[in-house]
């Protein structure tokens, strides 16, 4: 029932989002700031007719007949890697591309050849370069040109990229929506990519990636174990607890350990892995500052997911995170205003 006026609809819209930002610091200037503007948004979409997901929208459906692969308890992050590594073939296209990469001798013509013998690799690629969100002034017609304009290391991550996307299409629907995960994780990086735009020395392009891929290790934890995903799911929803909390209370482990022994495995570039595996703790990465992007930008998404009916809690700033970064909170609504032109767009490029 739509609230009788905007002073009882911004009341509510506060009453919720305040329990999404329970494990949160207040007095760090970024997430005051997103508190803010999630409670903003989610008043705005109160006005539209949205309305807020009851406690039955909680629980999971149909998940009785899921299965483990492997026993809780009695496994580990590596194990679950190991057996995603060999199972699932990730697309040779990559690793073409990493061979180049990593040879003296090769050029930005052989990454080309490579990258458009895959054509439907090539198709999401030129229409992502082409979107307002690479801000390109010339249309860009082939890979070659692509990489003449953005460059090889950039185009070679956008294929890991979508790439990676391709390996875990068969997440039971009930566990998650595969839809909603990409949703997610391209919000993440392009927070991550306009975050770093905001700062000075440093590559934007690359973080773009790193926010894309930064939950992968949790979609490994769904295949193998999609019968304990679903306790945990349920756990930190009806705690109110960090999903990485609540797997490390469940499972013993989290997502980022899982994922950092599987991208180690595939032989993702270094710089990538390590935002992507301290993205929860970023003083513990051998480059901090590219972590607290990562929290920042993983942040930031789940913020503007809560008036879209997510279901799950800010994990929060480690402490120092947000001091690291040479942002100020009025930096946060430039972008978010960036996020909300190009979203959409850049989702439709992915899937």
């Amino acid at each position: 029932m739509k609230p009788e006026s905007p002073a009882a609809q911004m009341a509510l819209s506060e009453e919720y989002v305040r329990n999404f930002f329970m494990y949160t610091d207040h007095d760090n200037d970024a997430i005051a700031e997103l508190y803010r503007l999630s409670v903003f948004r989610t008043s705005a979409a109160l006005g539209l007719g949205w309305e807020i997901p009851d406690e039955d929208a909680r629980l999971t459906r149909n998940t009785e007949y899921l299965k483990d692969t492997f026993t809780p308890g009695l496994v580990d992050p590596k194990s679950l890697a190991d057996s995603e590594a060999q199972l699932a073939s990730f697309p040779d296209v990559y690793f073409r591309i990493k061979e180049v990469l990593d040879s003296p001798t090769s050029s930005a013509e052989d990454v080309a050849r490579i990258v458009s013998n895959d054509m439907e690799l090539t198709a999401k690629l030129l229409k992502l370069v082409n979107s307002p969100f690479y801000g390109l002034l010339e249309t860009v017609e082939d890979v070659t040109h692509a990489i003449a304009l953005v460059g090889v290391t950039e185009v070679s991550n956008l294929a890991l990229g979508i790439s990676a996307i391709k390996v875990f299409k068969d997440i039971p629907p009930e566990l998650m929506d595969v839809k909603t995960f990409w949703k997610h994780s391209v919000s993440c990086g392009v927070f991550a990519k306009l975050i770093a735009s905001k700062i000075d020395g440093l590559k934007a392009d690359k973080f773009f990636t790193a926010g894309l891929l930064h939950d992968v290790g949790r979609l490994i934890i769904f295949k193998k174990l999609p019968y304990a995903s679903v306790q945990t799911l349920l756990y930190a929803r009806e705690n109110m607890l960090p999903l990485v909390d609540a797997e490390r209370d469940v499972l013993g482990f989290d997502h980022t350990d899982v994922g950092n022994m599987l991208l180690n495995e595939w032989r993702f570039p270094s710089s990538l892995v390590d935002a992507m595996t301290w993205h929860h703790k970023p003083s513990g990465a051998q480059d901090p500052l590219a972590a607290s992007i990562i929290q920042l930008a993983d942040n930031m998404t789940n913020a503007m997911e809560i008036s879209l009916g997510s279901m799950y809690v800010l994990p929060g700033m480690e402490e120092g995170a947000w001091e690291r970064l040479p942002l100020k909170s009025s930096d946060l609504v430039t972008i978010v205003g960036l996020f909300d032109n190009h979203i959409d767009e850049l989702f439709a490029s992915f899937l």
